[in-house]
């Protein structure tokens, strides 16, 4: 998809950190964004705040864990706009860091709600008819190197579901291309340094009934955990968000399935991890791991 201007495009979690840089990316190349959050009061504070700037943004609430929720969504951008040619499962949360014997039914049952089956979901309700309308699409799924390439030890929960979702959308590209569609699709994996996003508060949008069995103590903030990288002597390198959402709209156009920064240490990593499953071997180098 070499042009983006006119284009509808719909993002999930769309209202806030990494969702919304790539609906103002999007925007800035002349698309018509509907944006779908959880979040209501951000969702309208993103949508008045960009549509004042002259930009043909709108917004419904969402939860992608809900599939009437996200057929609700497909509804409403079918109605307003008759079509969608960029699909943009962004939506994701994250469960407090903790051994696997010490994560909670509910962790799995929340994050792989959003997480996996929020994607799922959205490729329900866009993809058949984005297929029926015989139009140019694209569907990008946001991953994460934790768990689509080297997932963290104490991260269980969130790195198994965004392997999912790298697993799912191999599989989706795979399909659409051998189905002739005129559909693509990506896995985007945020890169470039540390995020400074919502994931760090995620327990903000956590819903009654799935709150966490066991109380995992306080959870730090991106600012604890720079204070404390910086008590320890650390640099951290964080990643421009708006740099990061042009990037990927990059990756749109040169229809890369893979869109991320960082492509040849990712090669070294997947290779040295390849050489320790060849050899029947754990894949972590358990020497060089941060521990919790």
């Amino acid at each position: 998809m070499n042009d983006i201007s006119g284009k509808i495009a719909v993002v999930t979690g769309g209202a806030g950190g990494i969702g919304k840089a790539l609906t103002k990316a999007l925007l800035a190349e002349g698309a018509k964004v509907v944006v779908g959050d959880v979040e209501e009061p951000v969702l309208d504070a993103c949508v008045k705040e960009l549509s004042d700037s002259g930009a043909e943004v709108s917004g419904r609430v969402t939860d992608v864990s809900d599939k009437a929720s996200v057929d609700a969504l497909a509804d409403y951008v079918y109605d307003t706009h008759g079509d969608c040619h960029l699909l943009f499962n962004n939506a994701g949360v994250a469960a407090p860091s903790a051994n696997v014997w010490e994560t909670t039914p509910n962790d799995w049952t929340w994050v792989h709600g959003v997480n996996v089956m929020g994607v799922i979901h959205g490729i329900h309700a866009f993809v058949p008819r984005m297929i029926s309308s015989g139009h140019e699409g694209h569907v990008i799924n946001t991953s994460s190197g934790d768990g689509g390439i080297s997932p963290l030890p104490y991260q269980s929960v969130y790195a198994s579901s965004k392997a999912a979702v790298s697993t799912l959308t191999e599989c989706l590209d795979a399909q659409l291309q051998m189905e002739k569609t005129n559909l693509r699709a990506s896995i985007f994996y945020p890169s470039g340094g540390m995020l400074d996003t919502g994931i760090w508060t995620t327990a903000r949008n956590r819903p009654a009934g799935l709150e966490r069995e066991v109380d995992a103590g306080p959870i730090p903030t991106i600012e604890q955990f720079k204070e404390a990288a910086n008590a320890a002597g650390m640099t951290l390198e964080f990643q421009d968000l708006d740099e990061l959402a042009k990037h990927a709209l990059a990756g749109v156009r040169n229809k890369q399935f893979v869109i991320m920064y960082g492509h040849a240490e990712t090669e070294a990593t997947l290779k040295d991890r390849a050489e320790r499953i060849g050899k029947g071997e754990l894949p972590f180098d358990l020497a060089t791991l941060p521990m919790m």
